[in-house]
Parts: structure tokens; C-alpha cells; sequence
């Protein structure tokens, strides 16, 4: 509450208060691995423990480590220490982490280079005179990210870091701008023939031998109809914005703190804030659009020309911004290195929790978390009621996992054959997959999509997360049903 003034614990209390339940699950850890290494709730305790721990602490990061810890004592006993620390390594060493701390760390870069030059005031003035009110600066906030479709990553960052300022203005919290924000990322992304989450799930696709490599973007195309639950995602969304559906639960609360003239952003929104404190026009600049719209459109257009490689993307913009804001005398070169180092410091945070979300993937995968999920449900799995079962199954597992891309690696060897070998519609079971790959990365309180939105949009994510946790549920309740009600029709 706004004003309130928080009792810490500190000292020995505060030791206590984590350690003893920490000694707890550790030691029926240590137990299950080495007294019953088969029992069948193993697999499922350190997810459980994950979601339990963030929802009474609102710690993230401390809880996606102790459950990692939890992943190998389980798997590994007294040896979870040498395993723990390897599989560090082999995280940070990943090709898939590398290209993660370039594009995100360069994107802060970015933004905050945009943001000096004086592209983000432009921009902001140009869209309020445009969308003088409210409601018509959250339209145009959707409208954006409709339009940066060809990357989840690229939209939440840029819409976020521009439209944060904006919204301000008309005293918008932080969360209903983050919740809009994640809103179409992924869910939109997933909608696109040519965004780089159709590219990769092609991939897929063609490697477990469902399609060929000629056809694999055709089936992912045929999916698009029934992906129910980034076309809810993405449309419910919108009717909040028209206020067709009213700001829910927590959501009420962040709504009404800002417009009653308490802080916009929840507490602790500054430690993740890729803006930072000095995100600011430098002195002396006179803000032009153009400035906003060249870099924007390099970063998507050579994106796209690389085939949807946005690592490329955005050297190619650095290298296109250094010239061009240089060369208007915007900035000096050393000015140009010292904004891209802030910036891309300004990304550390971010960077950090999903790598432990990536580090806690890697231990679930262990004690085989998301193997076990599918198999418990194939004994009970019908033709009619198997995108149903997939999409409500894997939606919880990711969830928990956060690895949406990660689950589709998993998932969609095991679903494709499995749907076949049962009789389904195979377009069907994979556009549950799909679907729930889309509820994880936008409802999972760690993913990458949830991070990156709360980041852009300057909101502690554990706030941004849950306040929109009822408008995804919503959404993923109607997509269930949707998936029911197609099992039947298709099959």
C-alpha cells in the first residue's frame, strides 16, 4: 500500500526465516533421492516449491536458484554440487545464452542511444498530438505492437521503453502498460507467417518429420486458425483497453494507485527499469522523428533480410545509428560507446533472470519434469479430447518452466506421433502445443516475454505478472473450451 511503511526482519531472524524451510526441502530432497528414488511426485516437488516460494516472497531470482538447487539434489544427491556448478557453465556457454545477452544487452543499447538522441520525445510528442486521451494512447500502444510483429523480443523492448513515457502523461500504471505490451508479443508473434517464432517453430516441425522442408511453413500456416489462445490473448487484451472488460483483482488496485495520483510504477520497479535514471534527451538536442523511425525500421527490415536473425538485426542497426547520429552531430563517438555500455548494463538484471530461468529448465529436465507431465496424461488421452489435454497439461507445465521455445523441442517429437498413432487431427494437437507455449511465455512470472515487458515498461515483473494473470487465465479458459469443442468437430 502507497505510504505504508514495512516491518523488515533482519539479523538472526532474518536467517532463520530462510534457511529453516530451506533445511526442510533440502533435507526431503536429499531423502527422496536416496530412499525412494522412484516415487512418483518427484519429478513435480521443486516446481512446487518454485511457485509457492514466489507467491509468499515476491522473490524471483532466489526462488528459480533454490529450486534449481532442489532439481539436482534430487538428481544428483552429494554430488548436485559438482553437477549445479557444470551445468552453470553449460548454460552460460549455450549458443542459445550467448545470442541472448548480444541481442538484449545491444537492445538496451539501443533504446537508450534513441532515447538521448531525442527519437523517444519525438515520438511521444508526435503521438500525443494524435491520441490526445487516455484510451487512444493505449490503442496506439496496441497498435504498436501489432505492427513489431516479426519478434517478441524486439516488440516488448521497443514498445515498452517508448511508450513508457507516453503513458505516463495520462497517469496509465505501469502494469496495465506491461500487461498491453506482453499482450502482443508473443501472442501476436505466434500469429505471423514471418516472425521468428513461425521460423522456429517450422523447424520443428520439418525435423520431427510431420512435413518436409518445403512445406513446413505451410503447416505452421494451417495451425494459425486454431492457435485459440494468442487470438484470445491478443483480442481480450484490446477490449480491456475499449473497457469492454474492466481492470480485474490486482490489476483495480495498480489502476486506481496511479490515477489517484500515487507513483505509477509498483515498488521495486527501479532495479529492472531498462531506462534507467539518466533516460533522458541530451542537452542541447532538438528531437526530431526521424530519429525514432530510421533506426526502428533498420532494426526490423534487416532483421527480416537476415531471415529473421535478430542478432543481426541489431549490429546492423548499431552500426546504421553510429553513422547516422554522428553525422547529424547528435553524439560523439565517445559519447555513442559510453550511452551503448549504459545501456546495455541496463539490461544486467534481466539477463540474469532468465538465464536462471534457462538454469532451472536445465534442471528440470534432470529429473525429467515435462516427460513425466506428457506421460501421465497418454494413458487417458482420446482422439476428441487430446488438443484439450495437451493445451491444459502443457499450459501448467510452462508455467512452471517458462521455456516456451524449450517446450516446443520437448513436446512436439512426443504429441506428433502420439496424435497420429490415436487418430487426432495432428493440426489440431500441434496448435495445442503452440498455444501453450504462448500461455507460458506470457503468463509465467520468469519467462523471457514477462521479463522483457516488466523491463521495458519499467515494472517490477513479479506486479506485472500477477496483475495480469486473470486476463490470461481468461484467455486460456476459452481456449480450452475452444480446443474441446474442435476435438470433437475434426475429429
Amino acid at each position: 500500500m502507497v505510504g505504508s511503511k514495512k516491518r523488515r526482519v533482519s539479523g538472526p531472524w532474518s536467517l532463520l526465516s530462510l534457511f529453516l524451510p530451506l533445511l526442510v526441502v533440502i533435507t526431503i530432497c536429499f531423502l527422496l533421492h536416496y530412499y525412494l528414488p522412484d516415487f512418483f511426485l518427484t519429478p513435480y516437488l521443486p516446481a512446487a516449491f518454485l511457485i509457492v516460494y514466489i507467491f509468499l516472497t515476491k522473490r524471483i531470482l532466489e526462488a528459480l536458484v533454490l529450486s534449481s538447487i532442489m532439481c539436482f539434489i534430487l538428481a544428483d544427491g552429494f554430488d548436485f554440487f559438482t553437477t549445479f556448478g557444470l551445468t552453470i557453465t553449460e548454460v552460460m556457454m549455450d549458443e542459445d545464452t550467448g545470442w541472448l545477452i548480444v541481442v538484449c544487452g545491444l537492445m538496451g543499447s539501443i533504446i537508450l542511444l534513441i532515447e538521448k538522441a531525442g527519437g523517444t520525445f519525438a515520438f511521444g510528442d508526435w503521438v500525443s498530438k494524435h491520441a490526445k486521451k487516455r484510451k487512444g494512447t493505449l490503442i496506439w500502444t496496441w497498435i504498436l505492437g501489432v505492427v513489431i510483429f516479426i519478434d517478441d523480443y524486439l516488440n516488448s523492448l521497443t514498445v515498452g521503453a517508448c511508450m513508457a513515457p507516453i503513458t505516463d502523461k495520462h497517469r496509465v500504471s505501469r502494469e496495465m502498460l506491461s500487461y498491453i505490451v506482453d499482450s502482443t508479443a508473443a501472442p501476436i508473434c505466434v500469429l505471423i507467417p514471418i516472425s521468428t517464432w513461425a521460423v522456429f517453430a517450422s523447424r520443428i516441425l520439418v525435423s520431427t518429420g510431420v512435413t518436409d522442408e518445403a512445406h513446413g511453413m505451410l503447416f505452421f500456416f494451417k495451425t494459425i486458425p486454431f492457435n485459440f489462445y494468442a487470438w484470445f490473448a491478443a483480442i481480450i487484451v484490446l477490449l480491456v483497453i475499449l473497457g469492454a472488460i474492466p481492470a480485474l483483482g490486482p490489476m483495480r488496485k495498480a489502476e486506481k494507485r496511479a490515477s489517484s495520483g500515487g507513483p505509477l510504477a509498483p515498488e521495486g520497479s527501479e532495479s529492472i527499469d531498462i531506462r534507467g535514471k539518466d533516460a533522458s534527451i541530451k542537452d542541447g538536442i532538438k528531437p526530431r522523428m526521424i530519429n525514432f523511425i530510421l533506426p526502428i525500421g533498420v532494426l526490423i527490415f534487416s532483421t527480416i533480410i537476415f531471415g529473421t536473425d535478430m542478432q543481426k538485426g541489431v549490429l546492423c542497426t548499431l552500426i546504421f545509428m553510429f553513422v547516422f547520429y554522428i553525422a547529424q552531430g547528435l553524439l560523439t563517438p565517445e559519447e555513442f560507446a559510453t550511452v551503448s555500455l549504459e545501456g546495455f548494463k541496463n539490461m544486467l538484471l534481466p539477463i540474469a533472470l532468465m538465464v536462471l530461468a534457462f538454469l532451472f529448465s536445465a534442471g528440470s529436465e534432470r529429473i525429467e519434469f515435462t516427460e513425466s507431465v506428457i506421460n501421465a496424461i497418454i494413458p487417458v488421452m482420446s482422439p476428441q479430447l487430446m488438443a484439450f489435454e495437451i493445451f491444459i497439461v502443457l499450459g501448467i507445465t510452462e508455467f512452471i518452466t517458462g521455456t516456451n521455445w524449450g517446450l516446443y523441442i520437448i513436446a512436439l517429437p512426443i504429441v506428433v506421433p502420439l496424435s497420429e498413432a490415436i487418430g487426432g487431427s495432428t493440426i489440431l494437437a500441434v496448435s495445442a502445443v503452440l498455444s501453450a507455449g504462448v500461455f507460458g511465455s506470457h503468463i509465467c512470472f520468469y519467462s523471457d516475454a514477462t521479463i522483457l515487458s516488466s523491463s521495458a515498461c519499467g515494472c517490477n515483473n513479479f506486479d506485472h505478472a500477477i496483475t495480469q494473470l486473470p486476463y490470461g487465465l481468461i484467455s486460456a479458459f476459452l481456449a480450452a473450451i475452444s480446443f474441446l469443442i474442435a476435438g470433437f468437430i475434426i475429429h
